[in-house]
């Protein structure tokens, strides 16, 4: 896909900078995963022809024969799936393998897919065919044998100077050639399209534009204000516009994450004999297809281009493997996680997020922002736009939340630190209020009537707990100091990732169950998200009567029990 959009977007009557094809090889396990269908229908539909799996068929899984678990006939599959499909019947037949690549090479219409049948352990006197060859080493008799079998030196680590040279040869001229005739062109290029060649030095390059974010225009205060999922859409399309190698869309749920990039010219990433687009268009129709779309994002982001890609929080877990590989890779990945909380309502438990915030947080490398109004979610895009090796998780609510009047709380700026101080000045507070997202305004109104009640409050707004644990030290004891132990935090999730802000002393207004169906202010009334509430908690804690852990799962137990009764 990314190969298909920069040639689309670039490439230039004479000029054709992007031409390249993708291999893939995979194995039996590989086209069992329900990830290779999503990929498989997607690049179909899409008529990735510069797309080729190579499927090393030899009926062997780690426990046994493939036929133990699975009849399915692939090679009827991948033409449903719109594929040119071709057979080698034996790995070893060099002439087949060349006119199978060769058919790849003339298709115009289909992605293709190699069926190369073959020999597990081929050669080896007692392990050919065998599953435990799979995970485990021949041994040295074994190899021995084998070597002895295809008539090879009974050497370690044998490598012929007549294969080192020519990998050499083929290195120098696939590699080095190909590099400067490349350049050659770019040059060319430079000179007679200056404009796209800044805008492909910047993707190359991973920089941004001088102006990248003119079009970010901060939020005037509102008492209604907005959801964050419609802000968070108004500073991607703002971000965008000036990053032309900005794409991604959404698992089937544009329309209710916001994520349509809408500026003229942005256009739909279609196959170019679609009535919808063509393959220079930037919002990417993924299809119900969470995995297949976060591992294109992150092939996307290995290709250079930023992607975005969205759905619902709950829809998290379908996605965890390639969310798990942009963190391990440190590829820029945008994640964009709408519908965030109980706070969807009727939408009932199965589509209420409860443990999927920690999920995602306890991933290393990965930012995890949740934004509270309207100008902390500009101030994020600031942020996650930036981030050249570090992926980061956008979590944004369904409901409206007040845009704050920024001249009476702190500036949304603190963003940029993971946490700051939204309201209460207070030197030596008495007790600190902490919370994230849609949790802030009820904290701030909890705030007020604790001032009220004569109590010196500090109440922290908390965007990212990942950005506030890389600040120093001092910063964090500046928010956070030793001297006062009484403090509460609140989120719609789970308590895990605050533990350690509120400490032993502290007290989470969070979820210990998964949630209910039924409109939204009875939901969250029901588990306990109001400014009353949290006056009795922030009471207790000030007494020095946190409820405990225990004390907590004891009760949870009983309702249990009752429920079960």
């Amino acid at each position: 896909m990314a190969s298909k959009w920069k040639a689309a977007t670039f490439n230039r009557e004479g000029l054709e900078l992007f031409n390249y094809n993708v291999y893939a090889v995979c194995g039996d396990g590989c086209l069992m995963e329900g990830v290779s269908l999503e990929a498989a229908s997607l690049a179909g539909h899409l008529k990735l022809d510069n797309l080729c799996w190579i499927w090393d068929n030899n009926h062997i899984t780690i426990d046994g024969n493939t036929a133990w678990s699975t009849s399915d006939e692939m090679a009827t599959r991948f033409i449903a799936h719109n594929w040119n499909v071709n057979r080698v019947g034996d790995a070893n037949d060099l002439q087949s393998l060349e006119r199978a690549f060769l058919s790849f090479q003339r298709e115009k219409e289909r992605p293709t897919l190699i069926i190369v049948d073959s020999h597990i352990a081929w050669g080896s006197p007692s392990k050919q065919d065998h599953f435990s060859a799979h995970g485990t080493p021949l041994g040295k008799p074994e190899v021995s044998a084998t070597k002895n079998i295809y008539q090879w030196p009974d050497e370690e680590f044998l490598v012929p100077s007549e294969l080192a040279d020519h990998f050499q040869k083929q290195m120098a001229a696939r590699g080095g050639q190909a590099r400067r005739k490349w350049e050659t062109q770019l040059e060319k290029y430079t000179k007679l399209h200056p404009k796209d060649a800044r805008t492909l030095r910047h993707m190359m390059e991973g920089t941004l534009p001088p102006d990248w974010d003119s079009k970010l225009v901060p939020f005037e205060a509102s008492a209604k204000g907005l959801a964050t999922r419609k802000s968070s859409s108004k500073c991607l399309n703002a971000v965008a516009h000036m990053m032309p190698w900005m794409i991604g869309g959404a698992a089937d749920l544009a329309g209710s994450c916001l994520t349509t990039l809408e500026f003229p010219g942005a256009d739909d990433f279609m196959a170019p004999s679609s009535d919808w687009g063509h393959y220079g268009g930037r919002n990417i129709h993924f299809g119900i297809r969470e995995h297949a779309m976060g591992s294109i994002m992150n092939g996307l982001a290995l290709c250079k281009v930023r992607p975005f890609g969205a759905t619902f929080l709950v829809f998290s877990d379908y996605m965890k493997p390639p969310i798990r590989m942009s963190a391990f890779m440190r590829l820029p990945c945008i994640w964009i996680f709408t519908h965030d909380s109980i706070s969807v309502g009727e939408d009932g438990p199965t589509h209420q997020p409860v443990e999927h915030l920690s999920a995602l947080r306890s991933i290393p490398n990965l930012l995890v922002f949740r934004p509270c109004d309207a100008n902390e979610t500009l101030e994020m895009w600031r942020h996650v736009t930036k981030l050249e090796d570090c992926p980061a998780a956008v979590v944004l609510t369904r409901q409206d939340l007040p845009t704050l009047d920024r001249t009476k709380y702190g500036p949304a700026e603190g963003l940029h630190q993971g946490a700051y101080i939204i309201a209460g000045g207070e030197e030596h507070p008495d007790l600190i209020l902490m919370a994230s997202g849609s949790e802030v305004w009820l904290m701030l109104q909890a705030h007020e009537i604790l001032v009220a009640q004569g109590v010196k409050v500090r109440s922290l707004s908390v965007p990212c707990i990942g950005l506030l644990k890389t600040q120093s030290d001092a910063y964090i004891k500046k928010l956070l100091p030793d001297s006062c132990r009484a403090r509460v935090s609140i989120e719609a999730g789970r308590r895990d990732q605050w533990a350690a802000l509120v400490g032993l002393d502290g007290e989470h207004i969070g979820m210990k169950k998964f949630g209910e169906s039924g409109p939204m202010k009875q939901v969250l009334e029901n588990f306990g998200f109001t400014p009353e509430q949290v006056v009795v908690v922030a009471r207790r804690v000030l007494e020095g009567k946190p409820e405990s852990i225990a004390s907590r799962a004891a009760k949870a137990t009983v309702k249990r029990r009752k429920v079960c009764a």
